[in-house]
């Protein structure tokens, strides 16, 4: 009898423990929403008084199943980049909630960005939160993807119907390094089977015998990691079309092995390198293309993020640097070379900005540092981009441009450097020209420490005629100086939408 009471003992001790432990793992939900639209925001970070830090995902949501934190109120603080939560007399931005298994709380955060922050395109779980709660996501790989944990700098095209993705180095779970040769993935256009890019996309990575993110651009046994951009399409001399990008072998970042132009295997799903030229060669294809017609000749434009570099959109000038033109005002067949720069300048000494083949460029910096050496005047600079807010210069570092309908004229998504943050500040510009002026700008997102750099829109997702556009980017602490990396989020790709009928962009400037 005591042996059947002990064994009736363990087994009533053992079911409580189940039904306990059971309990605790319902998650408590904690939602967080932007107080106008009601959407969940995504990369908000909830920090508890021992320092336990919890992010919403791209939901917007927390599933919070620590056992500690249970059946007690408990205090958050709260913030997020270009958001922000009321603070209380103290000065504490947070708020305390009574965390129960399976109970919910909603917490509104005001948006101070004219940008809404929408989810991350990339990366291991997009969704994790979601999940656990067993909500229902609304991609269809929401926790892991291709085995990827992280990717730099998205470059997107259209190609054959669907739109194809390429990034830079891509980290996974097994090891800390990674992919170093390009990455790739696919998804349908909206409306063609693609998501409501409001909603997400649905990437289908391309893949190799492992399920890991494959080479992209494979090189052997040759050292460097391989980057590529300026992609492209163009009929070759059979009048097919073909996908082809410039493509870069990287010793350090201001350190090149190689560069070229790879065209794009189709049977292969890879780019092989085709041609290759001189790593001094002053003009290429770069950032993210554009065409246009100009005189009635069709150009591709490459904005970085002024488009100062063009070339004939026709197969074999794009692949021949000598064919590329600048938009420049120095001497025609000199380079850019600091305080001994040779600029071009009439009789009278008016300087000539025109497009001049194998010059190169002044971009932003380089026009401030002939300015300080007294080779140009203020009012001779070319880009004159200031905050239409306070007058300050705002010196731009990557971005892109397109012609937006509502609008009605061309319109410049520009990540500056050196603004309040590093890499982490993101402007709008207009202008009634692909190649300018740009005088005025209007910050949209910002980054407190924190880079968001190789930012672009796609205008393959626009909506409402242009009225809305979407624009991502790289979110990571590199070059932020911030010691702390954002679990999950770091070193991968957010999406931003922009209504651009926000009176904010369009006060009088």
């Amino acid at each position: 009898m005591p042996l059947m009471r002990f064994t009736q003992t363990l087994i009533l001790a053992s079911l409580h423990a189940y039904l306990v432990a059971a309990a605790l793992a319902q998650p408590f939900r904690i939602t967080v929403v932007d107080a106008e639209s009601k959407r969940g925001v995504p990369l908000v970070e909830l920090r508890t008084v021992n320092e336990m830090i919890f992010m919403t995902d791209s939901a917007g949501v927390v599933a919070l199943d620590e056992p500690g934190l249970m059946n007690q109120n408990v205090y958050f603080w709260i913030k997020s980049h270009g958001y922000t939560f009321p603070a209380d007399g103290f000065g504490y931005a947070g708020k305390a909630l009574h965390i129960t298994p399976g109970g919910s709380a909603t917490l509104e955060v005001n948006r101070i960005n004219i940008a809404e922050r929408l989810y991350r395109t990339t990366g291991e779980g997009t969704y994790s939160d979601s999940v656990k709660l067993g909500d229902a996501p609304p991609i269809e790989q929401p926790v892991l993807n291709g085995e990827v944990f992280g990717q730099d700098s998205v470059q997107r095209i259209i190609y054959r119907g669907q739109i194809h993705w390429f990034w830079g180095d891509t980290s996974r779970a097994r090891y800390p390094l990674g992919n170093f040769h390009g990455s790739g993935a696919v998804s349908d256009l909206p409306g063609q089977g693609g998501l409501d890019p409001s909603v997400g996309v649905n990437l289908r990575y391309l893949v190799n015998e492992e399920g890991f993110s494959k080479r992209m651009c494979p090189m052997g046994d040759k050292p460097g990691p391989v980057w590529f951009d300026g992609l492209f399409t163009a009929k070759d001399s059979s009048g097919r079309e073909r996908l082809l990008c410039h493509y870069v072998r990287v010793k350090t970042l201001g350190e090149l092995y190689e560069q070229g132009y790879a065209l794009y295997n189709d049977a292969q799903d890879i780019f092989e390198p085709i041609t290759q030229f001189p790593l001094d060669a002053p003009l290429h294809s770069r950032s993210h293309p554009i065409s246009h017609v100009e005189e009635g000749v069709e150009y591709y434009y490459f904005p970085s993020p002024y488009a100062m570099v063009r070339c004939r959109a026709d197969y074999d000038s794009l692949l021949d640097p000598a064919q590329y033109e600048a938009f420049t005002c120095l001497k025609p067949g000199t380079l850019y070379a600091k305080e001994t720069s040779q600029l071009d300048r009439d009789a009278s000494g008016k300087l000539i900005y025109g497009w001049k083949k194998n010059t190169g460029l002044v971009e932003a910096g380089q026009q401030n540092e002939l300015i300080q050496a007294g080779l140009m005047s203020e009012d001779e600079a070319y880009i004159q981009t200031r905050d239409v807010e306070s007058g300050k210069k705002v010196i731009g570092h990557s971005g892109s441009i397109n012609w937006n309908e509502y609008r009605r004229c061309w319109v410049m998504i520009l990540q500056e450097v050196w603004g309040s943050s590093m890499l982490g500040e993101v402007w709008y510009l207009e202008s009634p020209t692909l190649v300018g002026p740009w005088p005025s700008a209007r910050k949209i997102i910002t980054h407190d420490d924190y880079s968001f750099y190789n930012v672009v829109h796609h205008p393959f997702f626009d909506q409402k005629g242009g009225q809305l556009i979407y624009l991502e980017g790289t979110y990571t602490r590199m070059f932020s100086g911030n010691a702390v990396s954002t679990p999950r989020y770091d070193y991968n790709q957010v999406m931003y939408r922009l209504d651009l009928a926000d009176t904010r962009l369009h006060s009088p400037q």
